[in-house]
């Protein structure tokens, strides 16, 4: 990987400056890091070369010539110095804990899911994140999720946004207008996010609000849906699990320094870069529905479906949500400071994800509007209860989420990606959905009640959801 990644370098930037001393044996694995200008310039070129930077980068294992390490910072998102010592090169707590992404996003193809053994720890990220046990109190241990698909997460999470911020100022418009509140049920996509009470002075009562922030930005990111879009989970990834960091976050505007984490390596990624691996994230085929099993296999998957819906599994799983768009622009427009955001650039980079082979097999409603089939529903649910707490063995909220609270799992891909549950707790998919507690709780009750043959069909149907290798 080595070898054709350095080549690969010299062959893309031929026309901007790269190392002097770039050869195959290089220990960099990076080189010259792409500035926005570049990534802009060689998308308009050569838009496949930048995405195919990106699988690169996905899959390089950093090294300390690429700045790989963070002696004197800790994992924290908003940048922020160690109190004490320096950081070790690698460790399992706060990181950094892997050499390349593809190190954990790996199972069945580069860029999918991960193992058990290839979780991880974090903290809430805000202050110090500076701790060395994987003791509970400390940090929430994570499995691997697939991101395979995700450029369609992503845009379905823009236009829910964008239609949910809709609603929010029409109703604000009619309150002022009629001089008196005026409530809104919010909803976006078939999915209700609860209500909102505008008032004619312009404040907002957000109290009814369900499964969404305040600021009502749909973060479909994470188990605990709080990461808004591919290139902030990137520059996080960046930092935490390789001590590489982007220039756009730990750089001189925000930090005021060119090596926030004293490693002796400046300006270690710049945001060309994170364009390039954005893309290729955004640009990877979305999970598929195997065809290829016994007559058997189809005859219970068929009954198995019908029965996930007659259980009511679809109120949350749902199979597809509608997508005007398929024009994937990085960066998006809803990103907060500390990620390089739409405003900060003359022009995003765009990628028409319909020209991509797997849009073919995208279906497409009345209105022309392409079926997403990822069987979610991007929102977060309460999914534990008194009776049913497996899934609630956090002590740490993260984000201002609750403990409690997680986004739906997207389905799609489901059967490759064991294990299950936000740790991995879960070997199999009948332990994880007999875990479902709160507002899972109805259908997994309707699940454990059922006879054997439904389960068994229900788990048939889910074992054909998979990640083409």
């Amino acid at each position: 990987m080595k070898t054709v990644f350095v080549a690969s370098t010299t062959l893309l930037l031929a026309a901007s400056p790269v190392l002097a001393d770039a050869v195959p044996w290089a220990e960099s694995n990076v080189g010259h890091s792409l500035s926005f200008a570049e990534a802009v310039a060689l998308s308009k070129s050569d838009l496949q070369k930048l995405i195919d930077r990106g699988r690169d980068l996905f899959a390089a294992k950093f090294t300390i010539e690429d700045g790989g390490g963070r002696p004197k910072a800790t994992q924290a998102i908003v940048p922020t110095k160690r109190k004490r010592g320096e950081n070790a090169a690698f460790q399992r707590t706060g990181g950094p804990d892997a050499n390349s992404c593809a190190g954990c996003h790996n199972d069945p193809i580069p860029g999918a899911a991960g193992d058990f053994v290839a979780n991880v720890f974090v903290s809430e990220g805000f202050e110090s994140a500076d701790f060395d046990s994987i003791d509970a109190q400390f940090s929430n241990e994570r499995n691997t999720n697939t991101i395979t698909g995700d450029g369609l997460v992503e845009l379905l999470s823009r236009e829910m946004t964008a239609e949910l911020r809709a609603e929010r100022s029409q109703a604000l418009k009619q309150a002022r207008e009629a001089k008196q509140d005026v409530t809104v049920k919010l909803a976006s996509k078939g999915v209700s996010y609860g209500s909102l009470t505008a008032k004619p002075d312009g404040v907002v009562d957000v109290s009814k609000l369900e499964g969404v922030d305040t600021d009502l930005v749909v973060r479909p990111f994470s188990q605990k849906g709080v990461f808004t879009s591919l290139r902030q989970f990137t520059v996080n990834a960046m930092n935490q699990h390789h001590g590489i960091q982007p220039v756009e976050r730990f750089g001189v505007r925000w930090t005021g320094s060119r090596d926030f984490d004293e490693d002796k390596k400046p300006d270690e990624m710049d945001e060309g870069d994170i364009s390039a691996i954005t893309l290729w994230q955004a640009t990877l085929s979305p999970p598929t529905v195997r065809t290829d099993v016994p007559d058997n296999w189809k005859t219970a998957a068929a009954a198995g479906q019908k029965a996930f819906t007659d259980f009511a599994c679809t109120s949350c799983h749902m199979p597809t949500l509608p997508l005007k768009s398929l024009s994937f622009t990085d960066p998006g427009p809803d990103d907060a400071a500390g990620t390089l955001r739409a405003a900060d650039v003359k022009e995003p980079i765009a990628v028409d994800l319909g020209q991509r082979p797997w849009a073919k097999l995208l279906k497409r409603n009345d209105k022309g509007e392409w079926l997403v089939p990822l069987f979610g529903d991007l929102k977060r649910h309460v999914i534990v209860d008194e009776g049913v707490a497996e899934l609630g063995n956090e002590i740490m909220g993260q984000r201002f989420v609750e403990r409690d609270v997680f986004m739906t799992a997207e389905l799609w891909g489901v059967g490759s990606t064991a294990p299950y549950g936000h740790r991995g707790d879960f070997s199999t998919l009948d332990g994880v959905i007999r875990a479902h507690g709160g507002e899972g709780r109805q259908a997994r009750d309707a699940y454990v009640q059922a006879d054997d043959t439904t389960r068994s069909n229900i788990i048939a149907f889910l074992k054909t959801l998979v990640i083409a290798k």
